[in-house]
């Protein structure tokens, strides 16, 4: 009887064992889920991030709302006529006279480069055609009627021919005219434009091409 009864409390034991460690290994595979990030927890996690960051298609909606035919203008024109300020910029190595008008040529640069993928992106969230590499200005587009202040293939050609002291007063004056050009494209801008990003980039152009300008004339003896 004592054996019987030994192998009853064995039995039972055993079960209850069993049974707790049934319960225990349904506990730690649903902890195991939420610390790994497969379920529970990382995939709340992992949509919570999702809902924080803003989709793409969200920042092209913020570009296309409040622009108007001016905000256009402004940018298919300003392109076109920044990479022709880089394209002379880019001459004033190995060809400038002076320290003076090489670095500014490279500050040009540095501030107009970006510019052209900032009014590039404008477009192409408001489904507008960005200006091919090369493409002259649409004058029509923003009626500036020629006084833009763009270079001709044959002022363009006289600049890359040149060098010393002729290339630095070639580069200063043309660049003024350039810069004269910019400031009445962004003035334009500032009074008809409706998307402030772009009003915001027009303010800026005035600003520093206007110092530019006064720096230049200084250079060329005229300040």
């Amino acid at each position: 009887m004592k054996i019987e009864r030994s192998l009853v409390r064995r039995t039972v034991a055993v079960a209850a064992a069993g049974a707790t460690a049934l319960v225990l290994a349904a506990c730690g595979g649903a902890d195991d889920g939420g610390s790994d990030g497969s379920a529970g927890h990382g995939g709340h996690s992992a949509a919570a991030s999702a809902t924080a960051s803003p989709t793409p298609s969200a920042s092209a909606s913020d570009a296309r709302g409040g622009h108007n035919a001016a905000d256009v203008a402004f940018a298919k024109g300003m392109i076109p006529h920044h990479r022709q300020a880089v394209e002379m910029a880019d001459l004033a190595p190995g060809r400038a006279g002076s320290p003076e008008v090489e670095k500014l040529a490279a500050e040009i640069k540095k501030a107009q480069d970006p510019e052209i993928r900032t009014l590039s992106g404008w477009l192409t969230a408001w489904g507008e055609e960005v200006p091919a590499e090369g493409a002259a200005m649409d004058h029509s587009s923003h009626g500036m009627d020629g006084m833009d202040g763009m270079m001709t293939d044959q002022e363009m050609r006289g600049l890359e021919d040149a060098s010393g002291e002729a290339f630095d007063t070639a580069f200063l004056e043309l660049m003024v005219k350039h810069h004269e050009g910019a400031l009445a494209m962004a003035e334009a801008e500032r009074a008809d434009g409706a998307f402030a990003p772009a009003r915001k980039m027009a303010a800026q152009i005035i600003t520093s091409q206007s110092a530019e300008i006064e720096r230049m004339n200084g250079l060329l003896g005229k300040g």
